[in-house]
């Protein structure tokens, strides 16, 4: 339309006034080839205008997709970003839990190690009373050996002295031999040889009191020796012999506490008595892998906490008894995915797992020790799926603390 428009104008101004001129058939062809060719070029500039238009409209609408595109995305990062803070929350208060129940643990931690230190000190108080003692009495036997020797001393000098008088007598009758042949011409010296004789038999009467005396004070010592080391044989038999009594007492609650636990339990081909031991295979208490008690497992040391107590009630208060929880696992080690670094972790948090189920249900927590030994002490040596399966357990023993 814009071409019909200016093609009039430009004629107008091509041709001023018919009037003036009349214009020649060439003229006039002139002037419409030249109106084409300006019409051809507008018609390519309004082309190339419609397809710029074209071109800015696909942009806004992709634009406004784009657009559309980030208002979704803005709406889903707002909701993540809901849901994360939420579940940061979340850790957040079960960080608090777990800080708590660590200050708990601990605070349990150093209680038990008060309480040890405690009894250490008085076992070690009774055991330098007994040491004294022992080195008191030692010192008594040394003294009476040391006195015993000086006596054994005294004796042999005794004894010598004896010998050299008797040799000295044998000398004086060798002597009284030769003046008893020259009698006639020594009978003034007879005399004094009998004298002599007699001054040498007190001599010898007083050395055999003198033997006699250090004979009887070695058989006093030898006596007070003797009775000492009957006491000492003694007190070291009567200890020997408290000791045994509660090592028999407690064998004998023991086998009692395993006779009820083994009857509550029934016959359970997977549950045995190793030794003084009793043994429950890992998957009767825990999952794979973890160490929180499965409801079947609670219920099993549920029975064996009740046969605890009421054996526990039967123990006299001078045994000092504790009921130990050994954790064992298999040689395989843990997977990559496991909250525990090692096997010894995961036996270690299983036997603390057994043993706080345990306070839970009334055992007093000095009657318990938790310890984990990992794959360390294998019942089966053997690298096969059988040996791993019997490794893998959780050990009861009754024992002296």
């Amino acid at each position: 339309m814009r071409a019909l428009l200016i093609f009039p104008l430009a004629l107008a101004v091509a041709l001023p006034a018919a009037a003036q001129q009349a214009p020649s058939a060439e003229d006039v062809e002139a002037l419409l080839a030249r109106m084409q060719q300006q019409l051809e070029r507008m018609s390519e500039a309004a082309a190339e205008r419609d397809r710029a238009l074209k071109f800015l409209e696909q942009q806004i609408e992709a634009a406004t997709g784009r657009l559309s595109a980030t208002g979704q995305t803005a709406e889903s990062l707002k909701q993540s970003k809901a849901e994360l803070e939420t579940r940061l929350e979340t850790l957040a208060a079960d960080r608090e839990q777990l800080q708590a129940r660590l200050q708990t643990l601990e605070d349990e931690r150093e209680r038990k190690i008060r309480e040890l230190t405690s009894r250490l000190e008085q076992l070690t108080a009774m055991l330098g009373g007994v040491e004294q003692e022992k080195a008191g009495l030692g010192q008594k036997l040394a003294a009476a050996e040391a006195a015993r020797a000086a006596d054994a001393d005294r004796l042999a000098a005794l004894q010598e002295e004896v010998a050299r008088r008797d040799r000295r007598i044998a000398e004086l009758e060798a002597r009284l031999a030769e003046l008893e042949a020259g009698l006639g011409e020594r009978e003034a010296k007879l005399g004094a040889s009998a004298a002599e004789i007699d001054r040498l038999n007190r001599l010898l009467g007083t050395t055999t009191s003198q033997l006699q005396r250090v004979a009887a004070a070695l058989e006093s010592s030898q006596a007070e020796v003797d009775n000492q080391k009957l006491v000492i044989a003694d007190l070291g038999a009567r200890l020997n012999a408290a000791l045994l009594q509660q090592v028999e007492q407690l064998e004998q609650y023991r086998s009692e506490f395993f006779g009820r636990l083994r009857k509550i339990l029934g016959e359970r081909p997977d549950v045995v008595i190793v030794g003084d031991r009793f043994v429950f295979p890992s998957e009767l208490l825990f999952p794979s892998g973890s160490a929180r008690l499965e409801p079947d497992g609670e219920a099993q040391l549920e029975r064996l906490a009740t046969t605890l107590r009421e054996v526990a009630a039967t123990i006299p208060p001078d045994i000092d008894w504790v009921l130990r929880v050994d954790g064992h696992t298999d040689r395989r080690p843990v997977g990559p995915g496991s909250p525990f670094r090692s096997n010894w972790e995961l036996s270690t948090a299983r036997a603390i797992s057994v043993v706080e189920f345990l306070i839970g249900k009334g055992i007093p927590p000095e009657r318990l020790v938790a310890a984990g030994f990992g794959e360390y002490r294998p019942l089966d040596p053997a690298d096969n799926e059988t040996a791993y399966r019997r490794n893998r357990r959780i050990e009861f023993k009754l024992t002296e603390r």
